[in-house]
């Protein structure tokens, strides 16, 4: 195993290393230049009006490269978005202890610690936010002392993060027993990601696992948290086990339809298919700011339902959804030839089908798909009338009827793929 991450993070760095560019910030808060990292997803450039949520990375020196990894492999198979991550450079002349210090009587940020605090909150997020483009969702990770420091933002009324990645937390007097009820008291969704390991500190260990026991018993619906004891990982190795699992957390509900939310959330609906479906994405929108055409498979998915369950007049409603993320492609004829080839009406699903054989591919619909199926469908209301006569006699004829021109478009189909003539 601990070879497989060493080659799936040595992979991932030199294909995104090209696209961090190291920056040295002026502070005014620390006083100081500070050194910070900046990942811009693969995207970026190619499109110029999109934007992304945005991931801020205590101990940048060495989390940086495994959050990459986590979210170029998650971005490339489309489970998760792509994101702006900014790593900050603690790890010079001891500034993580010095950034993240408490007062060891109350346990709060104290001296330099609040500086640090402001930097973040002051300068380095305003800074992002006006140099790139963002979503208004925002990450922050860190690791033991860092990821202890980085609770200290849930302490305020309007917190400035909306997702929060603790590894293996060095927390501060008291934190295990004031965390849960902040987490308790919120009124704006969280997310929450908390882990420790076997490697780690008993001591550690005891308190991180008493402040898990504390908010699980949090009946917050605005919660979203997850907590996590890896029994054969160090107090190292837990972070290549943990950032997956808490990307896949936090952006549980952008990823594609599964296989059992299908089957658990979308096929035994009575109704309202495509309402899912539009819920579905209203929901990444509001959630991460992310604005991106519904996914092809999640159509099929939807599709899939209606036809399952035989409400064929919600495939309507699907083209038009169709029409509207996709309006060059033949996607929404498609759902609509469907329809009616399903309800009986061959004549008009033709129509549909001819009509989308002039509009562009998308995912395995094809021109010559949508022609075969025109052409399938013709053939069933091609009739062979009989003409009465003498007993005995054949009376059969070839005559057939032909669809009226009106309902079936001139195609551009290749001379060798041509109709035959009825």
């Amino acid at each position: 195993m601990k070879h497989l991450l060493i080659v799936f993070l040595a992979f991932f760095s030199v294909s995104c290393f090209a696209q961090i560019k190291t920056i040295s910030f002026n502070s005014d808060k620390l006083k100081e230049k500070r050194e910070l990292y900046i990942s811009l997803p693969a995207s970026y450039e190619k499109n110029p009006t999109k934007q992304y949520p945005l991931l801020v990375i205590l101990d940048g020196d060495y989390l940086l490269n495994p959050f990459i990894g986590a979210l170029t492999y998650g971005s490339y198979w489309d489970d998760l978005p792509e994101v702006i991550i900014v790593g900050i450079s603690q790890n010079k002349n001891d500034q993580r202890t010095i950034d993240c210090g408490v007062d060891p009587v109350t346990g709060l940020p104290d001296g330099k610690s609040v500086d640090f605090f402001d930097f973040i909150s002051l300068e380095l997020i305003p800074m992002i936010q006006s140099e790139y483009r963002t979503t208004n969702f925002k990450i922050i990770a860190g690791h033991d002392t860092t990821a202890a420091f980085l609770n200290f933002f849930l302490y305020k009324d309007k917190p400035l993060f909306n997702a929060y990645i603790s590894l293996s937390p060095e927390l501060p007097i008291n934190m295990e027993d004031s965390m849960p009820d902040i987490l308790a008291g919120s009124k704006l969704p969280i997310f929450y990601y908390l882990s420790t390991a076997d490697g780690d500190d008993r001591k550690m260990q005891e308190r991180i696992k008493n402040f898990d026991t504390s908010v699980k018993e949090i009946k917050n619906p605005e919660l979203n948290y997850k907590f996590e004891h890896f029994i054969d990982a160090s107090h190292y190795s837990l972070v290549l086990h943990s950032i997956p699992s808490a990307l896949y957390q936090i952006f549980g509900a952008a990823e594609p339809i599964s296989v059992n939310e299908y089957n658990t959330k979308i096929v035994t609906l009575k109704e309202g298919y495509v309402d899912y479906l539009k819920k579905k994405y209203d929901i990444i929108e509001n959630s991460f700011g992310i604005k991106s055409a519904i996914r092809i498979n999640d159509f099929k998915a939807i599709e899939a339902a209606i036809l399952e369950n035989k409400d064929y007049n919600e495939l309507d409603a699907l083209a038009i959804l169709a029409d509207k993320n996709y309006p060059k492609s033949m996607l929404g004829d498609y759902e609509l030839a469907t329809m009616f080839e399903k309800k009986g009406d061959n004549p008009r699903a033709v129509r549909y089908y001819m009509s989308g054989f002039n509009k562009d591919e998308i995912a395995d619909l094809t021109k010559d798909m949508m022609f075969a199926k025109a052409e399938e469908l013709k053939k069933t209301f091609a009739k062979k009338p009989k003409i009465k006569g003498k007993v005995g006699q054949d009376t059969s004829t070839d005559v057939q009827t032909e669809v009226p021109a009106t309902d079936v478009p001139a195609t551009d189909a290749p001379a060798s793929e041509e109709p035959k003539k009825e």
